[in-house]
């Protein structure tokens, strides 16, 4: 009897301790992404419709009201819209390719 609580015990701690370590790490992946985003905002050889566009993207992610897949999600969608745009610059192309990648392993 007291093994079997012991086990349940221990799994329910390793539980807590992977679901805490994937906030932790989508937190951080939400930084890297919002850091990027920022310089883009920042750029003003981005054209502005991919400013606003990033700009809308990172308040997005810095919202806590819904889920991180769904924040990122809602993210991926308008910034793979943006990334076929023919003005915007190749740098920013590529930078936004970053935080799409990033946000993929959110996703999934």
């Amino acid at each position: 009897m007291d093994i079997t609580y012991i086990l349940l015990f221990e799994f329910i701690k390793v539980s807590i301790k992977l679901k805490n370590g994937g906030i932790i790490m989508t937190q951080d992946a939400f930084d890297r992404c919002n850091q990027i985003l920022q310089h883009i905002t920042e750029d003003t050889s981005v054209p502005r419709n991919i400013r606003r566009a990033a700009e809308e993207s990172k308040e997005l992610l810095s919202k806590d009201d819904d889920e991180p897949t769904v924040r990122a999600s809602t993210v991926i969608s308008i910034l793979d819209e943006i990334s076929n745009d023919p003005n915007i610059p190749i740098h920013a192309r590529t930078l936004i390719w970053n935080v799409l990648s990033e946000l993929e392993s959110i996703r999934h």
